[in-house]
């Protein structure tokens, strides 16, 4: 039976505009805790009357924008528990600080390997999906963590709306790059780190999917997280065939430098809030990576290790079908095109 759904909590805000409500919509949050680790499963061997260990294959995660924030939490909570953690980070400096730091958090034959890649710019995330694929033949966990938002519109050599890009493209490109190594796992996870911000982003208009034409920093974050979710419900009906489960899942308000690269406004408003450390809502996006409850159901909407309800615009399935689309679309222009993730036929009946 798939799980109850709680409707996630809101604030009321006495702005009415929308970046003023983006802003604050971005900032709610909540605490998150917990890890569930699991054992090696054995059998016994009747004729020598002892007991055969039979090993479980060493885990093995891929965490984007694991050099800061929940994404270094969660890697430091997956280590712990002995599991193979490949991170990407985009900044060279910051990126290698965490190497150092995860590298103490490495436990029962953990392994950590640190590359640096801009999931803004496809070209860069191209090649780091080579980069991993040469690294594991599997991938248990794709945690699709990195993005931000951006004081400033800011458009890529490749003509892309970073924010959208960052936020979006990049990973739906790394997802289908990295496909064959998730289904090569048994019932691998493709988990994306969305944000409440999406119960207010701006309705989706296909003819400027970027809002290259009416761009505002909140505005754009509110809706590319909003496209967070509708990639993890396409994916989820796509997947379903291939033992691919996925889903969203909403931090909260956390501590970090999220905020650093937003406008002034938001900068003020972070700063005036209680914020959670990284490791309360890392918590949640390791459950969703690591532990069997989850993998009981696909295509939800994650806070505090519960699926909550979204909101409308986040169930649109014809949003999410148009959305996969334009995406693949989108790479195909600029030299990258993928190989669609198709839910194979249902096979015809024999009554």
């Amino acid at each position: 039976m798939a799980p109850q759904h709680r409707s996630a909590r809101r604030e009321s805000h006495p702005q009415s505009t929308t970046e003023t409500r983006c802003r604050q919509i971005i900032a709610q949050g909540l605490t998150a805790r917990g890890l569930t680790a699991r054992a090696n499963p054995a059998t016994f061997d009747k004729n020598h009357r002892r007991a055969i260990i039979t090993p479980t294959p060493q885990r093995v995660a891929v965490i984007t924008g694991a050099s800061s924030g929940i994404g270094k939490a969660a890697a430091a909570l997956l280590l712990g528990a002995g599991w193979r953690v490949i991170a990407q980070g985009r900044d060279p400096t910051r990126t290698a600080a965490a190497n150092a730091d995860l590298a103490a958090a490495c436990k029962d034959g953990a392994r950590l390997d640190m590359l640096t890649a801009d999931l803004s710019l496809m070209a860069d995330t191209a090649r780091l999906a080579q980069q991993i694929t040469a690294l594991t033949p599997r991938i248990d966990a794709l945690l699709c963590n990195a993005g931000g938002i951006r004081a400033q519109q800011h458009i890529t050599g490749e003509g892309f709306d970073a924010t959208f890009a960052g936020n979006h493209l990049g990973h739906f490109l790394l997802v289908h790059r990295l496909f064959p190594l998730l289904a090569a796992a048994a019932a691998a996870r493709v988990i994306a780190t969305s944000s409440s911000g999406h119960q207010v982003s701006p309705p989706c208009d296909w003819s400027d999917p970027q809002m290259r034409a009416s761009w505002e920093s909140s505005p754009a974050y509110c809706r590319a997280k909003l496209y967070n979710i509708l990639f993890i419900r396409e994916l989820a009906r796509r997947g379903a065939g291939h033992g691919i489960i996925a889903h969203a899942m909403h931090p909260g308000r956390v501590a970090s430098n999220f905020a650093s690269h937003g406008d002034p406004t938001l900068q003020s408003y972070m700063a005036a809030n209680p914020s959670d450390p990284p490791e309360a809502s890392a918590a949640t996006l390791a459950y969703l990576a690591a532990d069997a409850a989850p993998g009981r159901s696909s295509g939800l909407y994650w806070h505090d290790k519960a699926p909550v309800s979204p909101a409308p615009a986040a169930l649109n399935d014809a949003d999410a079908a148009q959305l996969w689309a334009i995406s693949e679309a989108m790479l195909a222009r600029v030299d990258q095109p993928v190989q669609s993730i198709v839910a194979p036929a249902a096979n015809p009946s024999t009554d």
